[in-house]
C-alpha cells in the first residue's frame, strides 16, 4: 500500500500541472478564420500576429501612422496599395493559457478532510497567462475578403500587411512614422 501511495504521489508531482486550454505559438503570421481563431471575430479571414507589446499599442500606432486623430482608428482604416484603396479592422485579442495545478488542490482537498479548513490555496487552483494577439481583415468596396485564397489582391495585401507589421514591432516612438511618410 505505501508503495502506490508512493507511486501515485511522484505520478502527481511529475504531472501537477493539467493544460486545459493552450493558446497558439505564432512566430511570425498565420492567416486564419476569425472565427476559428477567437470568438467574436468576423467570419473572414484575418492576418494574425503576437503582440508582445503593451495594451493599446497598435491602436496608437495606427492612429499616428494614418493620422486618424482617433476617429474610426480600429474600424475601416483607408490604406493605398499600387492606386486601390483597401481598408482594414483590426482586433485586439487576448487568449489565455490555462491549466489546472494539481498539487494545491490535493493540499486543499487534504486540510479539507483532516481539519475541515476552508480551501487555503483557491487562488492557485488554476493559472492563466495572458497571450496577446492582433488580427487584421482587409476589405474593398468591391471585395469583402481580400485575405482569402481567392481573392485577386491577397498576395499584395500580405505584402502590404508584413511591411506594417515589421514597422510596427520595430517602432517605439510612433511620432517618427509621420516623418517617414
Amino acid at each position: 500500500m505505501k508503495r502506490i501511495r508512493l507511486i501515485l504521489l511522484c505520478a502527481l508531482l511529475c504531472q501537477s500541472c493539467i493544460p486545459l486550454r493552450i493558446a497558439p505559438n505564432i512566430k511570425d503570421y498565420k492567416i486564419a478564420k476569425g472565427k476559428r481563431f477567437k470568438k467574436g471575430l468576423p467570419k473572414k479571414n484575418v492576418f494574425v500576429f503576437e503582440d508582445p507589446k503593451e495594451a493599446d499599442e497598435f491602436y496608437h500606432y495606427v492612429n499616428t501612422k494614418f493620422q486618424l486623430n482617433d476617429y474610426y482608428v480600429d474600424v475601416q482604416v483607408p490604406l493605398l496599395i499600387e492606386d486601390t484603396t483597401y481598408y482594414f479592422s483590426f482586433y485586439e485579442v487576448e487568449i489565455p493559457t490555462k491549466t489546472i495545478n494539481l498539487i494545491p488542490l490535493a493540499l486543499d482537498v487534504a486540510l479539507n478532510k483532516a481539519t475541515d479548513m476552508e480551501p487555503v490555496f483557491d487562488d492557485i487552483h488554476t493559472s492563466r497567462t495572458g497571450n496577446w494577439y492582433i488580427a487584421i481583415e482587409v476589405f474593398t468596396d468591391a471585395e469583402k475578403d481580400c485575405l482569402s485564397e481567392e481573392s485577386v489582391s491577397q498576395q499584395k495585401v500580405l505584402s502590404y500587411l508584413r511591411k506594417l507589421k515589421k514597422e510596427y514591432l520595430a517602432t517605439d516612438n510612433y511620432n517618427e512614422l509621420v516623418f517617414k511618410n
